[in-house]
This record gives structure tokens, C-alpha cells and sequence, in this order.
């Protein structure tokens, strides 16, 4: 246990004097107002908007959500997952993110507090960014850099506090651990992805003779799928190409041109345009080629924090754990018929699930295996 944090427990001997179990629920109804303010997160941090101002409100009405009414748990249950206001329906979400991050903080709790409480605390607050990750790289593919940057940030002072993240009694010790960590979680993650875009950055696709790629507002139509370009596009550098026979836009053609099309331009031949001016674009092409990533830039960023905490063997049991989890979730899919071989799989939850593993486990099978 860090001593500071043991010379500060017993200045306070009436905390010191409460049972074990009184903080258990302490830590469960901390974890419900923590899960409440995730969802604030969940909600508004893809959108780009403050997560502090305005305060709570329902997004169809307006209408304020007084503290009476933003119990955890309680105020969904007692509504009936409905605005008090409008009767606009919630979101099971914002109770399965409340109960969850309560059930998180327990079991940070009971797993580690009787040792080390400034290592489960810390522990509490490495979750709470798991939680958030999850919810939004499931809905919006991606990882804000509020968490990921943050979450190295924090994970690099809360080291400081709680050594034992990194099985040393020693702050100086803790801190190198959790910087060789976030070096080891960027760099090998890093080189995950550009070795995905190596290997498996372009997807081309073959067309019968004489077919007709169509670009319209909302995606390339080929003649067996229409792909929208929200399953296409993950980067400002992600590009369709084509050689075109025939190129018709809504105001001119060309005999014959090379097309490329990113988010910000269109390519035709030597002319760019607009892509957002020029909303219907046809060619006749034999091969079509689409970008495809093996994995966004935000998991990397997010394998730096997790190594912030818990330092570079956990990044490697992570990585290793997380992709033999994604592969099965996503041949699962597959061959269920709920996803395309090119449709992209959020990574971040995976890797939260392996650094879960890596805290209640892995790292014990990792001394094992490599001890000595």
C-alpha cells in the first residue's frame, strides 16, 4: 500500500473505524451518480458539446432535470424510463451505464480495497473510462481524445498515488512502469495499424464487364451492394479510386478518367471538385477500390492509457486478448449474417474487456508464465 495513503487513513480514525463493507456501499452509490455523469459523456462528448453546461435536460423538451429526479437507478425505475415532462422515452442505456459503473466500482472494491484502497480507487476511475469508451466506439466508432488523452494523463498521476497499479510499493518505480507503458501500449498498437494498412488497407473489388459504379449523396452504389459512405470513410485520408469509362456527372462527362473521391475532394481525371456540389457522379469501371483500416488511431491512443495504468505487460495480454475476442465476436456476426466482411468492428470495447481481464487474472497468469 502507498504509505502517504496509509499515513492519511490513520489521521482519520473514525474512517478507519467503519466497517469494510460500509465503503462497499459507499463505493455502489458513488459508482451510480459516476455512471450518471458517463452518461452526460455517452451523450455529448461525440457530439462535441460541454458535458457541464447546460445542466441535465431532456434533449426533446428541454425540459430540467431537477435533483430529485436524477436519482441513479431509482429516478429510471420510478419513471418508468420516460421524461417526467414530455413522456419522451429513456434510453435503457442510461440504466444499464449506471448500474454498470456502480457494479464496476464494487468490484474494484472488493477486489482490491482490503490491500490497497488507493490502488482500487484508481482502479474506479480507469473502469469509469472503460465504460464511457465502450458505449461510444459501439455507436459512433470512435474514442474521444478526452478519454484516451485523459485516460494516459491519469493514468500516469494516479500511478504516483497508487503504485501498487503497478505491483511495486515504490512511486519512482510505478511512474517508470506506467511510462514504458504508455510507450510499449502507442508503439505496438501503432504498428498494428500500419501494418493492417499495409497488409489490408485496400479492399478491391472486381466488377463484371460492363458495370456502372454510381457515387450518389449517401454512398458508391456497385451493381451487387450499395455501401454507404459512413462504412467507408474513417480517416480525412480514406480514398475511392477507379478508372472510369464514361464518367457522367450531372453537368458534364468524360470518355475517360481516373476517379478519386475522399471526404473533402473529387477527383476527375485533372478537375477537383467538391464532393458536397457534385451529388451524382456514374462510370462504367472494371475494378472498384475501397479504403479499409485495420484498426483507428483511437485505439492506439487508448492502449497508451491503459499502459498509463497498468503498465506494458498489460498492454501486450490486452492487445493479444482483445483481438482473439474480436476475431470470434466478429466471425460470430458473420456467419449469423449481422455484419459484412468489410464492415468495420469497434476495437476499444475488446480492449477494455482484455485490460479487465489483465486486473482480475491475466496478470497473475503472467507471473506465472514468465517468472523467473
Amino acid at each position: 500500500m502507498n504509505p502517504r495513503f496509509v499515513e492519511w487513513w490513520l489521521e482519520h480514525p473514525s474512517l478507519l473505524g467503519m466497517p469494510f463493507h460500509f465503503w462497499t456501499g459507499v463505493l455502489a452509490i458513488l459508482g451510480a451518480f459516476v455512471g450518471s455523469f458517463l452518461n452526460v459523456c455517452i451523450h455529448r462528448m461525440p457530439l462535441g458539446e460541454s458535458v457541464v453546461s447546460p445542466p441535465s435536460h431532456c434533449p426533446r423538451c428541454g425540459y430540467r432535470i431537477p435533483f430529485s429526479l436524477n436519482i441513479p437507478v431509482v429516478t429510471w425505475l420510478w419513471l418508468r424510463g420516460r421524461c417526467r415532462s414530455c413522456r419522451e422515452p429513456i434510453p435503457a442505456r442510461y440504466l444499464v451505464v449506471e448500474a454498470l459503473t456502480s457494479g464496476a466500482f464494487v468490484l474494484a472494491w472488493l477486489g482490491f480495497g482490503h490491500d490497497d484502497p488507493a490502488m482500487a480507487l484508481a482502479l474506479c476511475a480507469l473502469f469509469a473510462s472503460f465504460i464511457v469508451a465502450t458505449f461510444i466506439d459501439f455507436e459512433h466508432f470512435i474514442i474521444p481524445d478526452e478519454i484516451t488523452l485523459g485516460g494516459t494523463l491519469a493514468g500516469f498521476v494516479l500511478s504516483a498515488v497508487a503504485p501498487g497499479l503497478h505491483g511495486t510499493a515504490s512511486m519512482p518505480a510505478a511512474l517508470r512502469r506506467s511510462a514504458v507503458g504508455i510507450a510499449v501500449g502507442f508503439g505496438a498498437v501503432y504498428g498494428v495499424v500500419r501494418l493492417g494498412k499495409l497488409l489490408f488497407g485496400r479492399e478491391k473489388i472486381a466488377l463484371p464487364a460492363g458495370a456502372r459504379v454510381v457515387f450518389h449523396e449517401e454512398g458508391v452504389r456497385m451493381p451487387d451492394r450499395d455501401v454507404p459512405f459512413g462504412d467507408i470513410f474513417y480517416r480525412a485520408s480514406d480514398t475511392i479510386r477507379l478508372r472510369g469509362r464514361r464518367v457522367e456527372l450531372a453537368d458534364r462527362c468524360y470518355p475517360e478518367a481516373d476517379v478519386s473521391l475522399t471526404q473533402g475532394e473529387l477527383r476527375v481525371g485533372g478537375d477537383v471538385m467538391d464532393p458536397a456540389t457534385e451529388p451524382y457522379l456514374s462510370a462504367e469501371a472494371q475494378e472498384l477500390v475501397l479504403p479499409r483500416e485495420a484498426m483507428g488511431f483511437g485505439d492506439v491512443k487508448f492502449m497508451s492509457a491503459i499502459g498509463a495504468f497498468l503498465g506494458w505487460q498489460a498492454t501486450v495480454f490486452t492487445l493479444g486478448f482483445a483481438s482473439m475476442v474480436g476475431a470470434v465476436v466478429g466471425v460470430t456476426l458473420i456467419g449469423i449474417g449481422r455484419r459484412e466482411w468489410s464492415s468495420r468492428l469497434p476495437f476499444g470495447p475488446y480492449l477494455a474487456l482484455g485490460a479487465m481481464a489483465w486486473v482480475f487474472g491475466g496478470a497473475r497468469w503472467w507471473g506465472r508464465m514468465f517468472a523467473g
